[in-house]
């Protein structure tokens, strides 16, 4: 019956086929790591490893003996993390909503990230749509959530965030401001504004669609869309502008619309939330992977450091 460290040590060294980094990766003294296979291939009856001073090679039975070996090795480890994992309240299930397909495809790595360092969790990712933007957060069809600042909600709380994008101006093609290159927060009172309607918080549609512009303009409130693509068309349509994440249009971009950049505007913010009552080692551990904190896509929508203020240009569809 061979011993889990004689088992570790011939399985390292068949990997490296040399003692040095053997040793290091296990973290024992070269020595016994060169006593262990000794003892190793007596208790065998026969080499295990070719050894001169420049080089190290499996035998043929240490070759057999590693094939034979290295499955159930593999299957103990993978065994062994997945009740590690359960008991630290890690494995199972996490269920993570997002509201832009640039914050899907960030979760889609990280839920790799995951599954690879935690073989006993699982990740699983939907859409949550700005009409109920904590809807399914509050009633248990998602654990964790990426969705657009602002928050100051008491029973949800405010994780890290994600990235930061510019903001930009969906303009029908045949509006005087789809000529600009830029335009500003008091150009928001020339033309009606369309907004997300339903569940959502007044505090949160005030900084995404002022009702005034900073020198104290009303801006007239235009249609409403329940949905993001319902939007889309009202503003393709002609019936007014709409603010947006920079990043969208490359998912988004439509004839009809033109994405006019923002001079002056706050970047729009994405960050985690979840339930207080409900932060468990799993939603940290999943935090913890993903690959894009505190960086916002660029023009291909693949991270890139986020700009941290408004201002930088984003992409404009031209008309026609």
């Amino acid at each position: 019956m061979l011993e889990r460290h004689e088992i570790e040590a011939f399985l390292t060294l068949a990997e490296e086929l040399h003692f040095r980094r053997t040793s290091e990766r296990l973290g024992l003294a070269q020595g016994r790591v060169s006593q262990t296979i000794k003892r190793l291939e007596r208790r065998i009856g026969a080499p295990l490893f070719e050894r001169t001073s420049r080089h190290v090679a499996l035998t043929a039975i240490g070759a057999q003996l590693r094939d034979d070996l290295l499955p159930g090795y593999r299957q103990i480890r993978h065994a062994v993390a997945r009740a590690t994992e359960a008991g630290r309240g890690i494995g199972g299930t996490l269920r993570v909503g997002y509201s832009g397909p640039m914050v899907a495809e960030i979760l889609l790595e990280a839920a790799e990230r995951f599954r690879a360092r935690h073989p006993g969790g699982d990740v699983r990712i939907q859409e949550v749509q700005l009409c109920d933007p904590f809807g399914p957060l509050r009633g248990g069809q998602v654990d964790l959530q990426v969705t657009e600042r602002p928050l100051a909600e008491p029973d949800l709380t405010a994780g890290p965030l994600l990235f930061s994008a510019p903001r930009t101006l969906m303009v029908p093609d045949g509006h005087p401001l789809a000529r600009r290159a830029s335009v500003s927060l008091e150009d928001l009172a020339d033309a009606p504004l369309l907004t997300i309607s339903g569940e959502v918080p007044r505090y949160w549609l005030d900084h995404h669609y002022p009702r005034h512009t900073p020198s104290g303009r009303p801006v007239l409130r235009g249609a409403t869309a329940m949905y993001w693509p319902e939007l889309l068309t009202l503003v393709a349509a002609g019936a007014g502008v709409s603010p947006a994440c920079a990043a969208v249009e490359r998912y988004n971009g439509r004839p009809g619309i033109t994405w006019v950049p923002f001079e002056d505007a706050p970047p729009v913010e994405f960050g985690f939330l979840w339930p207080t009552t409900a932060g468990s080692a799993r939603i940290r551990a999943f935090v913890d992977l993903c690959p894009a904190l505190d960086r916002a896509p660029g023009p291909d929508g693949v991270g890139a450091p986020s700009p941290g203020t408004s201002g930088a240009p984003g992409r404009r569809q031209r008309p026609g």
